[in-house]
């Protein structure tokens, strides 16, 4: 028996090519990509951290091989201290914002067992930082610089990572506000200034870490941590039931770091221009 293959006309294929090649074509597929990977990441534990691996395959596989681009933004060399300062800034954010609020909040001691609700916690947020980072700054960001420059690409992944956070329970226009200003604009700003996946990949673990060890909610998710924590105080101060991403507090203390983080990284040359966005 024979079977007949269908092959596509020459300008088809070189149609087909010309798109997957360029920026809005290799962020559609590495989405797509990342996007399942990221799917392993809601089973928790072990299988989040795998799926963070396999999510970091894909993200090298469609640089390499679709965009047709280095990927040194992942490099092992100097990832353990990229990732090591990013979780540092992290963990200082939250530890600023909570001082500040002390008052604002209850604390009780949770039931458990310490060792496990750390490790169930870090395994989880290990996969959402990672994966989220490569499908916001990896992926979205680099590709939208490209076609109109690094500040409208910030603005625009800012927007919608605040967007997407919209259906979270508790969401409202101000927490989406919230979380594009402290998280897009500052995560998308820890990226431009080093053009590394991992600091903003430590910079994302430790505040959903610390933030769920605590007790608080994860934009608008409850965290089963060391600690349950009662918010006293006034919403537009504590978060309220949303989370401390909520908070007037860590998007004041966000925009304070995030505006030397950019002054940054135009020094150093790290900002496409507006319509000059091929690196």
């Amino acid at each position: 028996m024979s079977t007949t293959r269908i092959a596509l006309p020459q300008p088809t294929r070189q149609k087909a090519g010309r798109f997957f090649r360029s920026p809005l074509g290799w962020m559609l597929t590495g989405i797509v990509g990342v996007g399942l990977a990221s799917s392993l990441v809601a089973v928790g534990g072990v299988v989040a951290v795998v799926g963070a691996a396999v999510a970091v395959v894909i993200y090298w596989a469609v640089m390499r091989h679709v965009a047709g681009r280095d990927v040194p933004e992942i490099a092992k060399s100097g990832s353990v201290v990229q990732t090591v300062s990013g979780v540092a800034i992290g963990f200082v954010l939250i530890t600023v914002s909570m001082l500040t609020l002390l008052t604002e909040f209850s604390f009780d001691e949770r039931p458990g067992n310490g060792l496990s609700i750390v490790a169930s916690m870090a395994a989880m947020q290990v996969g959402a930082a990672v994966t989220e980072e490569l499908l916001f700054r990896g992926l979205a960001l680099q590709a939208l610089e490209k076609l109109c420059g690094s500040w409208a690409a910030l603005v625009l992944t800012a927007t919608l990572f605040g967007g997407l956070h919209a259906a979270n329970p508790g969401a409202t226009l101000w927490s989406s506000t919230a979380i594009a200003i402290e998280a897009g604009v500052l995560l998308g700003a820890a990226f431009l200034w080093t053009r590394n996946i991992w600091f903003v990949v430590g910079l994302h673990f430790a505040w959903n870490t610390a933030l769920g060890l605590i007790g608080i909610p994860v934009s608008g998710h409850a965290s089963e941590g060391l600690m349950t924590t009662t918010p006293t105080g006034p919403d537009l101060v504590t978060g309220g039931d949303f989370g401390l991403e909520a908070s007037i507090v860590p998007v004041i203390i966000s925009v304070l770091i995030a505006i030397p983080m950019l002054v940054a990284a135009h020094r150093r040359g790290n900002l496409v221009p507006m319509r000059r966005g091929h690196r």
